[in-house]
């Protein structure tokens, strides 16, 4: 599980194809080689990937991690390219704080950024989610955005726009997301719960 509380913007080092519509991505980042263990599950993009290999490369640690072919059709992760900008969580542990919401990692499909507007002290997206999914998503409640915790401030139809914080367009790769983008959404837990028991009722 992870909180959607980005640690470390990473960049792709490179993208490898593998038998069994497999992709090999190697990702390069700010956590400590050492930290980087194999089995270990990191958040990219919103994406839990698991570490299968790790090192170093003239001081900068990077690991690397395989890509189904699932991941590769429903994500953006099949877009990744060298020099691609990520954003990267490790999983929350006991006694980490909640500062965003429950996130698992496993997106549920692609939003579309149809505006941006930049103000003074923030930015307001606003995006098109799939219509199977547009009912998951309320005002005030929480989504995933490239792995990003995010408030919804205002929904319509299967619209939804969200504002951005200065630290957040900064030190994420949202603030590169420009009308005609995708990025990765997944919805609310406990909002699926909540709309698989009233169907089961």
């Amino acid at each position: 599980m992870f909180t959607g509380i980005v640690t470390d913007l990473g960049e792709v080092r490179s993208v490898d194809a593998r038998a069994n519509n497999l992709s090999r991505l190697t990702i390069f980042t700010r956590y400590p080689r050492v930290e980087l263990i194999e089995g270990a599950s990191i958040a990219c993009s919103g994406v839990c990937l698991t570490v299968v290999d790790a090192g170093e490369e003239d001081g900068r640690p990077w690991f690397a991690a395989d890509a189904a072919a699932e991941t590769l059709a429903i994500t953006t992760v099949g877009r990744w390219r060298h020099g691609s900008r990520i954003n990267l969580e490790r999983p929350l542990k006991i006694g980490d704080e909640l500062g965003g919401h429950m996130v698992s990692g496993h997106v549920d499909g692609l939003a579309h950024v149809i505006g941006r507007d930049d103000m003074t002290d923030m930015a307001k997206f606003t995006l098109r989610a799939p219509p199977e999914l547009s009912r998951f998503i309320a005002a005030k409640g929480s989504v995933a955005l490239d792995g990003v915790s995010l408030t919804v401030n205002q929904v319509e139809g299967d619209t939804f726009t969200v504002l951005i914080i200065p630290h957040t367009l900064q030190v994420t790769s949202i603030g590169a997301l420009r009308p005609g983008d995708d990025v990765n959404l997944e919805i609310d837990t406990m909002a699926r719960y909540a709309a698989r028991l009233m169907a089961a009722r």
